[in-house]
């Protein structure tokens, strides 16, 4: 028997069926190691020895890592096949490592779809760990964990933040500095001025020559009663041809901005929505920033789209060359594109949930179009003009379809009025209606998700696997939050990043970040380069940290006018996770607390089992409906409604569906959303003695 080691369990089922019976396909359920939290500031790195890592076995890996020796121990063969980016090279580094595997010998597999056909070439053209990737995953790791560690653990005595890092208080800035653009725009007035000329409608483009400005309402006034009803000649009709290619296709990045723009996914839905459909094997790889395509995707593209529309659908030989792969550097990934354009949306619309149709079905199109022909368009732009006031229409003419065959995109459709055609130079065309419009300039827009990711990858701030979890922890961390999918930084958020920016400007800067990333992605086996990069990193660092240490202010205490009844210290108002409350400033010599009562309000409901009165409590999951007799009575409202369960951005390791928060009389528990086919819970003790 050969053991296949992976790193998702829900590639096991796909990669096993390829492979057959002489082959055993395990996960090993990402990363097995992490760096210490033990030693010197529990960093899990000797600074002094050229900051040699120390690494252990995650504690909810033990039994996985067990299980593991136990299948090698059986094996005739060890093949890794974790995932092809730096993250899965290093897995497999931590996997050769534990299980005691020769990693100058050992096979490592390297697919970027999971078909047949890619199975196939990896098992038959195997290569081995390279250390080079590994390095530069541990560098990365080393300064991460340096910075993560040493800053929060300041941020948290400081200002009570609880987390600081290289790429998400970067992030976390882009945010704020926005915010301080949006309030500080000051819109200014404007109007434009549209009217119909003999039935073709246009609008005002320039005065004597120039562009116009229109600033009051008076001057647009005086416009409009000057030009009502006169005659314009039409002085100029320009007629071109143009060709639109369609989008290129999806990297990272561009699919989690497309998914959030059409269907409001956030970035870590869409991840987890595309790593699903990369382990049945339906996509290739997710996490890239490639915009090419294999030669052998590219030819059967061409001869799909000849044989499904026709040869005028086909690109041209050079935008298909353009297409192809040539970069051969490591992690030249393919663009996120189907494992088989025969596999059509309507086919795996019963394989998978909604959301994960939609977000195949986004990829598909967009795929397949970029293999075909451009649309192509006539633009008829008409200037009318009248004592020096020229206006402007645009005529667009759809001559040839091209990629939007396949593009389904919502859209109202152009109105067509092709008697507009008929106008020449030199017609004179009747004003029939003029009006002026009030406008105002726009400032900034504040970020979303999408736009955040787009000025990340812009800036070089972070990578493909980094964007969505760089989003999610600033949410989970409350430095930010949301309105109408707009992205808000927090009093927290905005208090973190003044401190940060005070104290470690240049770590705070896109540049450093995004040259340090450069850096990180050079850093070799052979010479010195990752022990350039950590020195000159700590160097700079370690001056900083220590000055913050001594002079980073901690927040402003807030006073109440009580003194304390124990110590007679002043008091004032302290913030946890529950709420604000009052204590004494003497803490931690004097920890006296004033206990706050409980607030009920009357809501002119009564119990149903007892007759008292319904009154609002409040507890951390927010307020609720209670009765006012507890605890001799504890009704609470709504309570013996049967909950929906909430939808998790996580995927259940048996079978691949989405896991759920569910409710029982014992609380909440997360479990398959495949129940009753599928019996998986999480942290589950009764299924884990089962399995032993």
């Amino acid at each position: 028997m050969k053991l296949v080691i992976v790193e998702s369990p829900t590639k096991c089922h796909t990669i096993k069926q390829f492979l057959g019976n002489d082959y055993e396909v395990v996960a090993s359920m990402g990363h097995i190691r992490d760096l210490s939290t033990k030693g010197k500031g529990g960093l899990g790195i000797d600074i002094e020895h050229q900051f040699k890592p120390s690494y252990v076995i995650n504690k909810d890996k033990t039994k996985v890592v067990n299980d593991l020796i136990k299948q090698k121990n059986k094996a005739e063969e060890v093949y890794l096949a974790t995932d092809p980016d730096r993250e899965g090279e290093a897995i497999s580094w931590h996997l050769a490592t534990v299980l005691g595997l020769d990693v100058a010998t050992t096979k490592r597999l390297e697919f970027h779809e999971i078909t047949k056909k890619a199975l196939t070439h990896a098992i038959n053209n195997p290569r081995t760990i390279d250390m080079d990737l590994v390095s530069s995953q541990e560098t990365r790791r080393i300064i991460d964990r340096i910075m993560g560690f040493e800053l929060s653990s300041l941020l948290k005595k400081k200002i009570h933040s609880l987390s600081a890092g290289r790429v998400q208080s970067v992030a976390l800035k882009l945010i704020t500095d926005r915010e301080k653009e949006v309030l500080a725009f000051v819109p200014q007035e404007y109007y434009s001025i549209q009217g119909t000329f003999s039935s073709m409608k246009a609008k005002l483009d320039s005065y004597m020559g120039k562009e116009i400005t229109i600033k009051s309402k008076e001057d647009a006034d005086a416009i409009v009663n000057k030009l009502l009803h006169q005659d314009f000649l039409l002085t100029s009709k320009k007629v071109s041809i143009k060709f639109v290619e369609p989008k290129p296709p999806f990297k990272t990045s561009s699919l989690q901005q497309e998914a959030f723009n059409r269907y409001h996914f956030s970035t870590k839905t869409t991840q987890n929505l595309a790593q699903k459909l990369f382990e049945i094997g339906l996509i290739t790889y997710i996490r890239t920033d490639g915009i090419g395509y294999a030669e052998e995707f590219i030819h059967q593209g061409k001869e799909f789209v000849k044989d499904t529309y026709g040869e005028k659908y086909l690109a041209s030989n050079e935008k298909y060359q353009s297409l192809q792969v040539k970069d051969n550097t490591k992690l030249a990934h393919e663009a996120i594109r189907p494992t088989s354009l025969n596999t059509k949306p309507s086919d795996v619309k019963n394989m998978v949930d909604l959301p994960a149709y939609r977000l195949y079905k986004l990829i598909y199109e967009r795929s397949l179009a970029s293999l075909m022909a451009p649309k192509k368009e006539e633009i008829t732009i008409f200037y009318l003009e009248h004592d020096g006031y020229l206006f402007r229409h645009d005529h667009t003419t759809l001559l040839f379809d091209g990629y939007m065959k396949v593009i389904a995109i919502e859209k109202d459709e152009e109105e067509k009025d092709d008697a507009l055609l008929d106008f020449k130079e030199g017609d004179t065309l009747h004003n029939e209606t003029l009006e002026s419009e009030q406008h105002f300039t726009k400032g900034p827009v504040r970020y979303n998700e999408a736009r955040l990711v787009k000025m990340m990858e812009d800036l070089g701030i972070g990578r493909p696997s980094t964007y969505a979890s760089t989003i999610a922890t600033l949410f989970e961390r409350k430095y930010i939050s949301t309105s109408k999918g707009l992205l808000l930084p927090t009093e927290q958020g905005n208090i973190t990043i003044e401190r940060l920016t005070a104290f470690f400007p240049e770590f705070m800067d896109a540049s450093f970040t995004a040259e340090m990333e450069k850096d990180l992605d050079e850093v070799k086996v052979e010479n010195d380069s990752r022990l350039k990069i950590l020195t000159s990193f700590y160097d700079e660092f370690k001056p900083l940290y220590d000055k913050a240490k001594v002079e980073m202010p901690g927040l402003e205490l807030v006073y109440t006018g009580n003194t304390c009844p124990k110590c007679g210290k002043p008091m004032v108002l302290k913030t946890s996770k529950y709420g604000t409350f009052e204590a004494c400033s003497g803490f931690p010599s004097c920890r006296y607390v004033v206990k706050q009562e409980k607030q009920t309000e009357e809501t002119g409901k009564f119990c149903p089992k007892c007759g008292r009165p319904l009154v609002k409590r409040t507890s951390k999951k927010g307020e609720f409906l209670a009765c006012s007799g507890f605890p001799k009575c504890r009704y609470i409202e709504g309570q013996e409604e049967k909950k929906e369960p909430q939808y998790l951005d996580k995927v259940c390791p048996k079978c691949g569906k989405p896991l759920v928060i569910r409710h029982s009389k014992r609380g909440e528990f997360i479990a398959c959303s495949g129940f009753p086919k599928c019996r998986y819970i999480e942290n589950n003790e009764k299924e884990k003695k089962e399995e032993n």
